[in-house]
């Protein structure tokens, strides 16, 4: 039974993929900073920590408490909180360094704790939580829209110097999600003519780690309805 962590999964998206991969036999071990991470990790019949996606210190115990507990760790999947933002030039150089901890550099730290464990077992996979501003940013969301084309060239990088060694990592864009409030005004962009579930964000999330996507590997992958386009 793989085992499999998963971030900032306490509600939405990250939820979703949690009990998705739960679904489908993983063993998985949460973060959260809300500590009702807990009840759904015994939902799940996971482990759960609670702590922060930006404090390096939190993430070290996540990892260390999941090998501590399972001796594993196979695969993980970096969620994502939302960043602040406002007018281009009005967002201060703190949100701008928030967002860098939120959105880059936890996916960063992870790999660096978590890549000499998948060293030694001969492989793994991480999937990152992004957005479809990745490849379409949006102006009322430019921290978020700069950063998540950051982490789809890391995640390429990355893709590049581990892959020979049998460790995968992908990036998950989503568009608009059931997770939020419908606005009717984005809703007339995606041609499907509805938001994505979390469902159907945690059913591809699995499939992305599992072994079924093994030639899969340093790709930005949407999942918004044809709502992007750009090619």
């Amino acid at each position: 039974m793989p085992t499999t962590i998963v971030t900032a999964a306490g509600s939405g998206i990250g939820r979703g993929i949690a009990s998705e991969l739960a679904r489908a036999g993983h063993t998985v071990s949460l973060l959260d900073i809300d500590p009702s991470i807990t009840d759904l990790a015994d939902e799940l019949g996971g482990a759960a920590t609670v702590g922060s996606l930006t404090e390096p210190a939190d993430l070290a115990r996540l990892v260390d408490g999941t090998l501590e507990r399972y001796g594993r760790i196979d695969a993980v999947v970096n969620g994502a909180g939302h960043a602040r933002n406002g007018e281009l030039l009005a967002v201060t150089d703190q949100n701008w360094h928030d967002g860098l901890d939120m959105l880059l550099l936890s996916v960063v730290r992870m790999a660096r704790l978590v890549t000499p464990h998948m060293e030694a077992a001969g492989g793994g996979a991480f999937v990152n939580l992004s957005s479809y501003t990745a490849f379409e940013p949006m102006g009322i969301i430019p921290v978020n829209s700069s950063l998540r084309a950051a982490l789809s060239s890391f995640t390429k990088l990355y893709a590049d110097q581990y892959a020979a060694r049998g460790i995968r990592m992908n990036s998950l864009l989503p568009g608009y999600v059931n997770s939020w409030p419908e606005d009717p005004d984005f809703l007339a962009r995606i041609p499907a003519g509805r938001y994505a579930t979390v469902e159907e964000i945690g059913k591809l999330a699995t499939f992305l780690v599992s072994g079924d996507a093994m030639y899969i590997n340093g790709e930005s992958i949407r999942i918004d309805g044809g709502a992007s386009r750009s090619l």
